[in-house]
């Protein structure tokens, strides 16, 4: 009897090449012909990647989670070969029609071998090979730093490099809320790198190119565009996932969002927030421009907190899941709960204390190997992958945005091989930055 085999190994096993004509054609018919028509996309062609006789890679600003939707409908008839989070194959919902239309599995920062062969593959047959170097949808209307190695990437393969820059999409499936909110979104396709760029420039200079162009505030754009939004009467709802710091009183964790208020329990520190996505405060009320500049100030509170503080830790309480090797996860459910105990971030490293399977059970990332955290669907629990398995943590508490901020500066301050911005050195004015600088 043929041994049974794991959903690695069948992953492994797949010829990645560019999907069927037929199959492509039913995708873009459904998802973009009849599913994407609410979103009201608008598509606008600079430079069409079907013009591109060869393989070449499209890249997109990562907004939401049907951001594959509007790549599809800029790119086609061209095939594509879209990369995807390797932990969305273990879900019933994904693995087929993953399958059907050549997806390449990736790890979530974190060395993927697999990653690279299905690229290579699809590379070598003249394909064309979709993904986010930001690796992970918006948190809270912003872009997060080009992945590191990216640009290594693209020097090693030579082809071609076209961008669909993405606007809208963020304020119509927000990280806080799974509401759909129907407003205005569109998709601009145009070349970043032809191959002459690609030899001419250095890592770096594409890094710091990629960056500028993904640079977003999704907030300050509608405002400036002034498009109405139906949030169906839930646009601040669990807005304090990360606007979790009242800017009054600056006690954590004390923010409610509801219905279109957001509001501090301890003080009564508020606003209203209208459908264009604008902060209405309340008499007196000290509230930041939108919910980016919100989670921005958090940030550069904590670049403070910790450097003030060497024995700085935060904890909470959660679950613990992982993946079956065998058994894919349904019921719109992320992962197999396994544990349950206690996350902490000090200067050491990310740590868990608890169980799994019924033993005990811990472990510890150390800031060289940990330097952010993704969030497949919203901010109610985030992942990693430790020693190449994937793990999911559901706090008990609304700290996974801060969690998130934390994870990010404490890699910043002791390593900082993930670095942030050129435009936001200011925030780390005359402060320890990476162990390179110590």
């Amino acid at each position: 009897m043929a041994k049974k085999l794991t959903i690695a190994k069948k992953l492994s096993n797949r010829k990645y090449r560019p999907a069927p004509r037929i199959i492509a054609a039913f995708y873009k018919f459904v998802m973009v012909d009849i599913v994407g028509r609410k979103y009201k996309p608008k598509f606008h062609i600079i430079d069409d990647v079907n013009d591109c006789d060869g393989p070449c890679f499209v890249v997109f600003n990562h907004l939401s989670r049907i951001d594959h939707m509007y790549v599809m409908g800029a790119c086609y008839p061209r095939i594509t070969n879209m990369m995807a989070a390797r932990n969305e194959f273990y879900r019933t919902k994904f693995n087929f029609i993953f399958g059907l239309n050549k997806v390449i599995p990736k790890k979530n920062y974190a060395p993927d071998k697999l990653s690279i062969r299905g690229v290579s593959e699809v590379i070598k047959k003249g394909g064309c090979v979709t993904f986010a170097p930001e690796g992970l949808a918006s948190d809270y209307g912003g872009n997060k730093p080009i992945v590191p190695g990216t640009s290594k990437m693209f020097k090693h393969f030579k082809v071609p490099v076209y961008f669909c820059h993405l606007e809208g999409q963020y304020l119509q499936n927000t990280k806080v809320c799974l509401d759909e909110r129907i407003g205005e979104t569109y998709a601009t396709m145009s070349l970043l790198f032809s191959k002459e760029d690609i030899e001419r420039l250095s890592v770096e200079e594409m890094d710091d190119i990629m960056n500028e162009k993904f640079r977003r505030n999704e907030y300050a754009w509608n405002a400036e565009k002034k498009i109405k939004w139906n949030t169906k009467g839930r646009i601040c709802h669990r807005l304090e996932d990360f606007c979790y710091k009242c800017p009054k009183c600056g006690k954590e964790f004390t923010m409610k969002g509801e219905g279109d208020k957001i509001e501090c329990l301890s003080c009564g520190n508020g606003a209203t927030m209208d459908d264009y996505y604008v902060f209405h405060p309340y008499e007196g009320a000290v509230i930041p421009a939108s919910p980016f500049e919100w989670a921005e100030n958090e940030r550069r509170d904590i670049i403070k907190e910790i450097r003030e503080n060497p024995d700085y830790y935060f904890e909470d309480e959660c679950q613990f899941g992982n993946l079956d090797e065998y058994k894919l996860v349904g019921k719109n459910k992320t992962s197999f709960i396994v544990g349950e105990g206690k996350i902490r971030i000090d200067h050491k490293g990310f740590h868990y204390v608890g169980t799994r399977n019924g033993a005990p059970y811990e472990f510890t990332m150390d800031w060289k190997n940990l330097y952010t955290i993704f969030t497949p669907t919203d901010v109610t629990y985030f992942c990693f992958y430790y020693k190449g398995e994937y793990c999911e943590f559901i706090p008990k508490h609304q700290t996974v945005g801060k969690f998130n901020l934390l994870i990010e500066e404490m890699h910043r301050y002791h390593v900082n091989f993930y670095k942030n911005f050129k435009w936001n050195d200011y925030m780390y004015e005359g402060m320890e930055l990476g162990i390179d600088e110590k």
